[in-house]
C-alpha cells in the first residue's frame, strides 16, 4: 500500500546507544544517562550525582522503558551507597518514582538486598556499597543477554506463525536499545528479522501524547537502516483493514500473574484490532517484568500523567516564549481537563504469545507464566 512512500534509512550504524552508564571521575561516582526527552533533536547526557536527581530523570522520562528502569534503579541504590547517602531512603524514593513499571522496583530491591546482605555478613559501608554496585552491574549484563535471547525466541515465533518471511510488523511506543541493557525487547525481534532479511516493513505508531514512537523508535530504526513508516496512532485501524499488518509486537511494563499486560497507553486498542483482523499480537518482555504478586489487570496501579502533556505540544529544543505548565504550545482552550493515563491493560485472551528470554508462552495462562518464572529462577540459581 504505502511501501513506495516509506523511508528506509541508509545509515547502517548500530543501535548500541549508551542509554546509561556508570562512571567514576575524580570528583566521585556518577550515573550518566542519555536524555531521551531531547531526542531526536540532539543527544545530550544527564549526570546524576544522587538518587533525587535520578528520581527526577525517571519521572520526567529522561530515562524510561521497563528493563532500563530496573537497571537505573539498581544503579541509583549503588550511587546512594557509594556516596554515603541513606540507602533505604534512596531505595524508597526510586521504587515509587513510576508505580506501574515493575522492573524499577525489582532493580531497586536487588541492589538494596545486596547492600543489606554485605552489612549482615559484617562488611563495612565501603564493602556494602561495592556489593550494591556489583549487583547493578550484574543486572545490566543479564538484561543485555536477555535481550539477545528474546530476539532469537521472538524471531523463531514469527517464522513459525508467518512462514516465508517478508514480515510487516506494527509496534507501539519504544522498545529498542533505549529501554534496555541490550538491543531491546519487541524492537530487538524486528531488528533480528531485519538483519536476516525477513523484515519487509516496520510500522511505527507515533505513540501520543509524548511521541515515543516518532521521536525514539523511528530514530533507532533509521540508525539501523530498517525500512520503516511512521503513522499516527489513530491510523492503525485503516492499516489493519488494508491487510498491511502481519503481526503486532509490543513491550510491557508489567505482566500480572494471569497474563494481563500493562503497556504504553494505546496498546489495548491494537490488541482489539489484531484480534478482529486475525493478526498475532505478541508481547516481548524479560521475566523480570512478570509480577506474580499482582493477580490480574484490575490490580495494576496505572500511572496518571500531567494533563499538560495532552493540552500542550512540545518540540525538542524549541524555546517557547511565555510558556506555562509544561513549557509547550497550547493546543486546547485554557483550563481544559485531560485524561492522560500512561498505560492501559490488555487481557490475556487478546495476547497471542508472551516472549521472554526463557522462551515463548502461548497460550498465555497463569500456569505457563508461573513455569517460565520458575525456570528462570532455576537457571539463575545455577
Amino acid at each position: 500500500m504505502a511501501d513506495q512512500y516509506a523511508y528506509s534509512g541508509d545509515d547502517k550504524r548500530p543501535t548500541e546507544i549508551p542509554a546509561i552508564r556508570w562512571e567514576e571521575p575524580p570528583e566521585g561516582p556518577v550515573l550518566v544517562l542519555l536524555d531521551q526527552t531531547r531526542l531526536p533533536a540532539e543527544e545530550v547526557e544527564l549526570v546524576c550525582t544522587d538518587a533525587p536527581a535520578l528520581v527526577e530523570a525517571i519521572r520526567s522520562l529522561a530515562v524510561r522503558g521497563a528493563p532500563l528502569l530496573g537497571i537505573a534503579g539498581a544503579y541509583g541504590v549503588a550511587l546512594a551507597a557509594v556516596r554515603g547517602f541513606d540507602v533505604d531512603e534512596a531505595a524508597a524514593a526510586l521504587a515509587s518514582a513510576r508505580p506501574t513499571a515493575v522492573n524499577l522496583a525489582v532493580g531497586v530491591r536487588r541492589a538494596q538486598s545486596a547492600h543489606e546482605a554485605a552489612l549482615a555478613k559484617g562488611g563495612d559501608v565501603r564493602q556494602a556499597a561495592a556489593a550494591a554496585l556489583a549487583a547493578a552491574r550484574q543486572l545490566h549484563r543479564e538484561d543485555a543477554e536477555a535481550s539477545g535471547r528474546m530476539a532469537e525466541h521472538g524471531l523463531a515465533l514469527l517464522d513459525e506463525l508467518l512462514p516465508g518471511g517478508g514480515h510487516r510488523i506494527l509496534t507501539h511506543c519504544n522498545t529498542g536499545s533505549l529501554v534496555s541493557g541490550g538491543e531491546g525487547t519487541a524492537f530487538s525481534v524486528a531488528l533480528a528479522a531485519h538483519r536476516m532479511g525477513r523484515l519487509r516493513r516496520l510500522w511505527v505508531d507515533e505513540t501520543r501524547p509524548l511521541l515515543q514512537g516518532a521521536r525514539l523508535t523511528a530514530y533507532e530504526a533509521a540508525r539501523s537502516g530498517m525500512a520503516y513508516t511512521l503513522l499516527t496512532d489513530n491510523a492503525a485501524g485503516s492499516l489493519f483493514a488494508a491487510g498491511e499488518v502481519d503481526a503486532v509486537l509490543i513491550g510491557a511494563d508489567r505482566i500480572t500473574a494471569d497474563g494481563s499486560v500493562a503497556n504504553k497507553v494505546g496498546s489495548y486498542p491494537l490488541a482489539v484490532l489484531a484480534r478482529y483482523h486475525h493478526v498475532p499480537f505478541i508481547v516481548v518482555a524479560p521475566v523480570t517484568t512478570v509480577d506474580l504478586d499482582t493477580a490480574d489487570g484490575a490490580s495494576i496501579e496505572v500511572e496518571q500523567r500531567p494533563g499538560h502533556e495532552v493540552t500542550e505540544v512540545v518540540a525538542p529544543q524549541v524555546p517557547v516564549a511565555g510558556a506555562e505548565a509544561g513549557g509547550g504550545i497550547p493546543v486546547a482552550p485554557l483550563g481544559t481537563q485531560a485524561y492522560n493515563p500512561a498505560f492501559d491493560v490488555t487481557p490475556p485472551e487478546l495476547v497471542t504469545a508472551i516472549v521472554t528470554e526463557e522462551g515463548a508462552v502461548s497460550p498465555v495462562t497463569a500456569e505457563a507464566l508461573a513455569e517460565v518464572c520458575a525456570r528462570s529462577r532455576r537457571v539463575a540459581a545455577g
